[in-house]
């Protein structure tokens, strides 16, 4: 048996468990003439997840106030399958963030209003397993809900689903992203070319670009490549000048010095990317 500390709503109420201190339960009627301190039988919750902060449990119950009960039983069943296909528990706080995206994304589609996500391509390339899930729950939400929801919207969801996963924050996880479609921009315009989105070499330098930020933002970068810089330079002078430029970019949004041997690795692939 577990003991009511706060009921939520007449569905929705924290409990004490014995393993995990607090947990919100959630099944039909649960909370119905509840108070804390009542006993109530594990079995009777249909679902069950842990929200261990004072702050996170404040905001679900603020999310409760206008997110129907069957929208929250669908989003537990999306959470699930997210931490069956990763094989983790994830943060606490994606029971929140994701709901209040995902409820307010249907309200816009149900509005007509369209959704457009300019950086799908670059979201795609960069988080490919998050992207494939993510896709996987926008069809079955689609399903459930008997309504087409924008392809768009997948991209939107794997920055989620990835930012649960390396406990980062949305923001930060979103300007990585705009960046990288940001230097593709700087890319297009210096070399005069409209890059194939589907080109190998542009899903290279973009799997590049994506490891770079990564490596540079958590401070794994140690390589040296000062022979292969200056024969670059001398080889690829356009591509070469231009990956500096590139690295100027990353270094005002990132706040962190880029290593030189990055410009040998972006000039590689400029230098493939231009022969188009």
């Amino acid at each position: 048996m577990l003991t009511v500390k706060k009921v939520l709503n007449n569905n929705v109420l924290v409990a004490e468990h014995p393993n995990y201190e607090e947990v919100v339960l959630i099944g039909k009627g649960l909370g119905f003439g509840k108070k804390a301190g009542d006993y109530v039988a594990g079995e009777q919750a249909e679902k069950f997840f842990v929200l261990k902060e004072a702050k996170e449990q404040e905001q679900y119950k603020q999310l409760l106030d206008y997110v129907d009960e069957h929208f929250i039983g669908l989003m537990n069943d999306i959470i699930e399958l997210v931490e069956d296909r990763f094989s983790v528990q994830l943060h606490e706080h994606i029971h929140i963030a994701l709901t209040d995206h995902l409820y307010y994304a249907i309200k816009r589609v149900k509005q007509g209003l369209d959704l457009t996500n300019p950086f799908l391509p670059e979201t795609e390339l960069a988080y490919p397993k998050e992207f494939s899930v993510a896709t996987e729950l926008i069809d079955y939400l689609s399903n459930e809900l008997h309504l087409e929801i924008p392809p768009g919207e997948i991209g939107f969801v794997a920055l989620h689903i990835h930012s649960a996963l390396t406990r980062r924050s949305l923001k930060e996880v979103n300007r990585h992203t705009q960046l990288i479609a940001e230097l593709v921009q700087v890319i297009e315009k210096s070399l005069h070319l409209q890059i194939d989105r589907k080109d190998v070499n542009y899903l290279r330098l973009v799997r590049h670009l994506h490891h770079a930020i990564e490596r540079i933002t958590k401070g794994q970068y140690f390589d040296n490549q000062e022979t292969l810089n200056n024969v670059l330079q001398t080889e690829y002078p356009i591509c070469y000048n231009l990956s500096w430029k590139l690295i100027k970019i990353m270094q005002q949004t990132l706040k962190k010095a880029i290593p030189e041997a990055e410009a040998v690795y972006l000039t590689l692939h400029l230098q493939r990317l231009s022969k188009q």
